[in-house]
């Protein structure tokens, strides 16, 4: 790209042809949001993406999907059925131009079509092209032919396990997580593709494993195998510690507030941030006359090792518990806030649509939608940038909104061709 074409946002000079499904609709919206400019092509009559929930004012239509307008901000939009011999015509043409082409077909399909990367980089020795599968483009699972979900890869990767009532099977407990790591860590994949051909011209395959995206995230669950051969239990309340002798202690950090839950640990012993912090904590339930026997208790002796489960359970659900039940998240934030307090609540949505940290930031973004005679709220721009920021903002494309542009304007189709395509079926 030359300098003349470089613009004000970070990724202003590059193309990305989006071909993907709801497995990789936020790698595309990364970029997007960083400038590329990211042509989402989707098969003639819309997506299916865009017949996922919620919908505007619960009204389930193509052009209504909150799900789509969500993770499709600030994209092109044309339509285009690659399985027809004009149709893959076309698409190589639009590769031609493009540095990045994102899909998530199954394994096998593009290459099927004609489709694949060695077809690809004979037209474009510069394309980066990102693959996103449930499993990647090779393995076992996918010799074997494996079909999978969102559920399935969140299960598959341990996050769900430890989720949910102890006595019953585990529970997603979230809007579906999995898709969105795979779309994140595509689109930090693509950037370091990206990176490399600025060096090398070259441009390569990048397989993006979901299941292996989130097995890299897995917070404690991993770790405290590796660690300990413990498998952490299921039940968000109360985790294990595993003690030399080879008892376990349940360790208490999630508790009921008087709106919500609120998340603090005790501590103390040779962890001295920990002690300083419980015993602040301790303090501040003394001053409503709540301590008990805890008051003046020294921290610094404190030895999970030592304690008796029954010790443990006194402190927590006999003096802590029932001084965080009767204060709300705020009351309980800005406390531990001014005295220095290891806690935070448990957010909802409306906490996070509500918080003054993220007003401050300009986090959130007005989006007008002509098509609905309305403006709608959406996630603003993830990362602050002085000199390239992420400062414009577009709703999602409508179903080929963008044919004209793309293939008349751009690739010098006629009028009289663009309608050809159309009653075919092609676009």
């Amino acid at each position: 790209m030359t300098e003349e074409r470089i613009g004000q946002r970070l990724l202003t000079p590059y193309r990305v042809l989006d071909l993907t499904d709801e497995k990789g609709f936020l790698c595309g919206k990364i970029l997007a949001d960083m400038g590329a400019d990211v042509i989402k092509i989707e098969r003639p009559g819309g997506d299916p993406g865009r017949r996922l929930g919620p919908y505007y004012h619960d009204q389930p239509e193509a052009e209504k999907s909150l799900y789509w307008a969500a993770y499709n901000t600030n994209k092109r939009g044309i339509t285009l059925d690659i399985e027809t011999t004009t149709g893959r015509t076309l698409l190589k043409r639009l590769a031609e131009g493009a540095d990045i082409v994102i899909e998530s077909f199954e394994p096998g399909y593009l290459d099927r079509l004609g489709l694949g990367y060695p077809e690809l980089e004979k037209l474009n020795g510069g394309l980066i092209l990102v693959s996103i599968t449930p499993f990647g483009q090779t393995g076992p699972y996918v010799d074997e032919g494996y079909r999978s979900s969102d559920l399935v890869l969140w299960a598959m990767s341990g996050f769900m396990f430890p989720n949910g009532d102890p006595d019953r099977a585990p529970n997603q407990l979230t809007f579906p997580q999995a898709y969105l790591h795979g779309g994140a860590e595509a689109a930090v994949a693509a950037l370091t593709a990206l990176y490399a051909r600025a060096g090398t011209g070259e441009g390569q395959l990048v397989d993006v494993s979901i299941l292996e995206s989130l097995h890299t995230s897995t917070q404690l669950m991993m770790p405290t195998w590796d660690m300990y051969g413990d498998v952490i239990p299921r039940g968000s309340a109360k985790r294990g510690i595993r003690r030399p002798d080879g008892s376990v202690i349940h360790i208490q950090s999630t508790y009921e507030c008087a709106d919500g839950l609120f998340l603090v640990t005790i501590g103390g012993g040779s962890l001295k941030s920990f002690a300083l912090s419980s015993a602040a904590l301790v303090d501040w339930i003394d001053e409503e006359g709540m301590a008990g026997d805890l008051k003046g208790y020294d921290w610094s002796q404190f030895n999970y090792q030592s304690l008796t489960q029954a010790e443990l359970d006194h402190m927590q659900q006999d003096i802590i518990g029932p001084f965080i039940k009767k204060h709300t998240k705020a009351e309980l934030y800005e406390g531990c806030i001014a005295r220095k307090i290891l806690g935070c609540p448990y957010q909802d949505s409306r906490d996070v649509a509500e918080s003054p940290q993220l007003a401050a930031r300009d986090f959130f973004v007005r989006v007008e939608h002509p098509e609905l005679n309305d403006t709608l709220t959406y996630c603003g721009p993830f990362i602050q940038l002085s000199e390239t920021p992420l400062n414009e903002w577009r709703r999602a494309p409508l179903i080929g909104e963008d044919n004209v542009a793309v293939y008349e304007e751009e690739l010098g189709l006629s009028r009289e061709q663009l309608s050809s395509l159309r009653r075919a079926g092609v676009i």
